[in-house]
């Protein structure tokens, strides 16, 4: 038997807040066992066998498979970070533009509400993603919400892309569902088990590559991230991780959801190769050698907008919660940087909260 060490903390990793005792051991090996779907939904890509389990009937990436290793969460946590004193002084933050008139008609369009939490509006029909509107249960919040919650009533549909409390917000969600008590939510398969403690709307669950049962020619497909998902120690990989991309009519948006680069991005491109906008994180991502593989740093982002094809990329995750060791506008200013050097192909749209893009 190996040796453990326990050590009782509090952390937050990758928007978990994780309180107890970490047991340190060898990383377990990650072996594919089979494959699964929600039989109830369409699988759109005709090559694809279905979301990889692994021996323990845990979800998994089907790339680069997630290692739970509880020692490099340790060498994180105990190592300098070389860029600390910059960021006590640093003084940057998000500009918001205080803004709720974009709720009052029905153009087409994308605002992003701050971290990963997008609405978007197609046709008339309204759509939140991964809506957190308070702070994380560990570490302040850095920008404010551009509207107040209580404005989003008559939202259609809500999107949950993983259970990480950064993306998958109690309250926020019991909010959302108390006054949209007919929105569906949709998200990846087993997250309802949490969900529907929640609340008692409508959920889909869907696996990658499948489509959502939706009215109205609007379709939501539920894609491939290079990620993981949890709430606690126990529960890691038992609820799937991902992305969507939202169709109506000629209109196209994917949301990447929390990813580290991987062949996925090309595989979508070439899926839908009419991309409109691409939502695409591009924070988090410090020190690369232990973020790296969860989320993509600006090159990688900018990597993975150029694999999709699409027309317009939209840059998120950043700037809301001090999540990684890099400083809160250092993504947009890389991306600027690159932008200007002419290494993003297509459109760079750096958004400020509360401003609306239209579509």
């Amino acid at each position: 038997m190996n040796r453990k060490k326990f050590i009782i903390s509090t952390i937050t990793i990758a928007g978990v807040v994780i309180t107890g005792k970490f047991l340190f051991a060898k990383p377990k090996t990650v072996k594919l066992s089979k494959f699964t779907s929600n039989p109830d939904l369409k699988t759109i890509n005709p090559d694809w066998k279905g979301t990889p389990l692994d021996q323990e009937d845990r979800f998994m990436n089907h790339e680069f498979p997630f290692i739970q290793d509880f020692g490099a969460v340790f060498k994180w946590m105990t190592q300098k970070n070389p860029q600390k004193e910059f960021k006590k002084k640093d003084t940057w933050r998000i500009p918001v533009i205080k803004n709720d008139t974009f709720i009052a008609d029905n153009s087409d369009k994308i605002v992003w509400l701050g971290h990963a939490s997008f609405y978007i509006q197609l046709s008339g029909i309204r759509i939140l993603i991964d809506p957190i509107f308070g702070k994380l249960q560990v570490g302040k919040r850095f920008s404010e919400l551009p509207i107040s919650p209580e404005k989003f009533t008559n939202i259609d549909y809500i999107l949950v892309s993983h259970a990480h409390y950064d993306h998958c917000d109690k309250d926020s969600i019991r909010l959302l569902t108390k006054q949209n008590p007919n929105a569906q939510i949709l998200t990846g398969l087993n997250l309802d088990k949490l969900l529907s403690g929640w609340s008692s709307n409508k959920i889909q669950t869907a696996g990658w590559y499948q489509q959502y049962n939706l009215p109205n020619n609007l379709e939501i497909a539920y894609l491939p991230s290079r990620h993981w998902a949890n709430r606690a120690l126990w529960d890691i990989n038992e609820t799937l991780w991902g992305g969507f991309m939202i169709m109506l009519g000629t209109k196209t948006i994917y949301f990447g959801g929390d990813s580290g680069y991987g062949s996925h991005f090309k595989d979508i491109g070439q899926l839908f190769q009419n991309i409109n906008v691409a939502l695409i994180g591009a924070g988090a991502y410090s020190p690369a050698w232990f973020m790296g593989a969860n989320h993509q740093d600006p090159y990688d982002a900018a990597k993975a907008f150029e694999d999709t094809g699409a027309k317009t990329f939209v840059p998120f995750h950043y700037g809301t919660f001090d999540a990684a060791d890099e400083p809160l506008g250092e993504p947009e200013e890389i991306l600027t940087k690159l932008n200007l050097e002419g290494k993003i192909k297509n459109e760079l749209k750096i958004l400020k909260l509360g401003e609306v893009l239209e579509v």
